[in-house]
């Protein structure tokens, strides 16, 4: 399943990430057809029954061309500790998930999407959805950076796309790679089939700095920044419960 037809890139920047009645309705669908598949995630954490999803630290390369090196240095100089980490973190989780279900990916698009993915989160902007500017922010950068317009694009459409519900079905798609990892990291979804072990290992490597709490915040803060909203319509669907019952010690 993919995003509801006509939530894309186009309608981002068109609109500011302003839903239409009809917008929420497909919303909801897309929504109730993704609930099914939490449910067996939650019964297996709770028997403790973990999958062998695992990606090997020592040796590993992540990309480093110049587009590369620059979100990094964006990230590293713009984000909050938490929001830094969960960025990485949304990275490492999204290329395992994609190893499990055989999804091919572009390594540079992913990494850079998921470095920037949460740029404006802590910083909204009235409306407009933080997704948006901070895609658009990540599409200045990239072609400051010498990428291919093409390229910067869809970098700025992942970035939109990735709290759009349905688009974490697949994650060869650069918006559906960021959605997947940073629902794991948000709440929980899909880590069941994570290797107990290595999660550890990863939060030990880029610790969580209570980010449950900071993401309730400012989730809070950009529903009432931007009301019309995909953030808003979740947020009034349960979602943040859902992040609080995240299946992380903060």
């Amino acid at each position: 399943m993919a995003a509801p037809t006509g939530i894309d890139w186009a309608w981002a920047t068109r609109t500011g990430g302003a839903l239409s009645k009809q917008q929420r309705r497909r919303l909801a669908l897309a929504s109730a057809r993704t609930l099914p598949a939490a449910v067996p995630n939650r019964v297996r954490l709770a028997l403790g029954r973990r999958g062998r999803g695992t990606l090997e630290f020592a040796g590993l390369r992540l990309p480093d061309s110049a587009l590369a090196v620059a979100a990094e240095t964006e990230a590293r100089e713009t984000l909050s500790p938490h929001v830094l980490n969960h960025s990485l973190r949304t990275y490492y989780f999204g290329r395992v998930l994609a190893d499990l279900d055989g999804a091919a990916y572009d390594d540079e698009l992913v990494y850079v999407s998921c470095l920037l993915h949460d740029l404006q989160i802590e910083n909204p902007t009235p409306g407009r959805c933080f997704a948006v500017v901070g895609g658009e922010r990540a599409v200045a950068l990239a072609l400051g950076a010498g990428a291919d317009p093409a390229r910067a694009e869809a970098i700025g459409a992942a970035i939109a796309a990735h709290i759009t519900p349905g688009v974490a079905d697949d994650l060869s798609d650069p918006g559906g790679f960021v959605s997947a990892g940073a629902a794991v990291d948000v709440f929980g979804a899909r880590i069941a089939e994570l290797d107990q072990n290595w999660v550890a290992e990863l939060i030990r490597r880029y610790p969580r700095h209570n980010l449950t709490r900071h993401v309730i915040a400012a989730l809070e803060a950009e529903a009432k920044a931007m009301p019309e909203g995909r953030v808003s319509w979740l947020n009034s669907t349960g979602f943040l419960t859902m992040v609080r019952m995240a299946p992380f010690a903060e």
